[in-house]
């Protein structure tokens, strides 16, 4: 699918980014086009992957001259760029709502202007019944990317959803490795919160699964782990604290959900199982012959009514050993 094409990555200096130009590097692509707005970040991702096929562009996706620039003769592209920290976006509304809405519709004019194949979005399970403003931004930028499948243009587009990565920019795990390092205690929000999570590695597999699969029109959601905090909490403690370490609990900050959902009840029934790793949920209207591309599956209607954290919880043994595969428990 990627061989000898061009990508654009926008966002494409983040954890996300790294691991999927590093496996996007291996696929023979032509040109890997990173769209993001920090120069030293881009500087430090040009060092260290050496490569000639990278081109690094400043820009941000609020500019739709910038974006639709870097759109030209580019054959797909993965959306990563987004504000995502809860906090900030509730204390910074309109901040986000210019980078994680406005600038999706402004992606999709610049994909459909330069006839782009694919657009696929990398969305989150905080669009989900959302009650924060990252949560409400992501959702309408879910919203207009299924949507701008009915425009008849040749570009399609898919949106993906997913929880936590382990290890990604501002992940709790390293902070908290750092934590116990420095003051040999954690902080934590609420004992009684859940969380998904996936290796990175393995959400990159995944996202190219759903991207050389789709049809257009679809959400693709990965089946993730989920765990309690608190267990999280204790098992690096058990790694790399002592009988001293404290955990401290201070309260959930802004926005904060107790647990998260990646299908909500009204999605689920539309929603389907889709190979081993995914869910897949169906657009409420026909396009690009969505619905009789599927039939050809035979899929599994899904039984449970929403996909929630609390409901898929791994025990401290399975928490481990993916912590271990992430490799932060060496």
């Amino acid at each position: 699918m990627f061989e000898g094409k061009r990508i654009l990555i926008t966002g494409g200096t983040g954890s996300w980014g790294y691991e999927l130009t590093t496996q996007l590097l291996d696929k023979k692509t032509k040109e890997i086009r990173i769209f993001s707005r920090g120069e030293f970040a881009q500087v430090t991702m040009k060092r260290k992957f050496n490569d000639e096929r990278l081109r690094f562009i400043i820009g941000d996706v609020r500019d739709f001259d910038a974006i639709n620039a870097a759109c030209k003769n580019v054959d797909y592209i993965f959306h990563l760029a987004a504000l995502k920290h809860v906090p900030i976006c509730e204390e910074q509304p309109m901040e986000a709502i210019k980078t994680n809405t406005i600038g999706t519709e402004n992606l999709i004019k610049a994909s459909l202007a330069n006839d782009v194949l694919k657009v696929i979005d990398v969305s989150t399970d905080k669009a989900v019944s959302p009650i924060n403003v990252y949560g409400m931004s992501k959702a309408i930028g879910e919203k207009l990317i299924i949507h701008a499948n009915k425009l008849e243009y040749k570009t399609k587009f898919i949106c993906i959803r997913g929880g936590n990565v382990l290890g990604t920019n501002g992940s709790v795990i390293p902070f908290w490795i750092e934590q116990i390092k420095q003051s040999n205690e954690i902080t934590l929000t609420d004992k009684n919160m859940t969380r998904y999570f996936i290796t990175l590695h393995d959400a990159i597999g995944l996202l190219f699964k759903a991207s050389e699969k789709s049809e257009g029109g679809e959400t693709f959601v990965m089946q993730m782990p989920a765990c309690r905090i608190i267990d999280l909490a204790d098992v690096l403690i058990e790694h790399y604290g002592d009988s001293n370490t404290q955990i401290k609990e201070i309260g959930r900050r802004l926005g904060e959900k107790i647990d998260e959902i990646l299908i909500s009840p009204h999605e689920s029934l539309t929603t389907y199982e889709f190979e081993d790793n995914y869910y897949l949920i169906l657009p409420p209207f026909e396009v690009n012959g969505i619905f009789a591309y599927y039939q050809q599956f035979n899929l599994k209607k899904v039984e449970f009514e929403e996909y929630s954290s609390k409901n898929f919880l791994m025990n401290k043994r399975e928490l481990r050993e993916l912590l271990k595969k992430g490799g932060f428990l060496n």
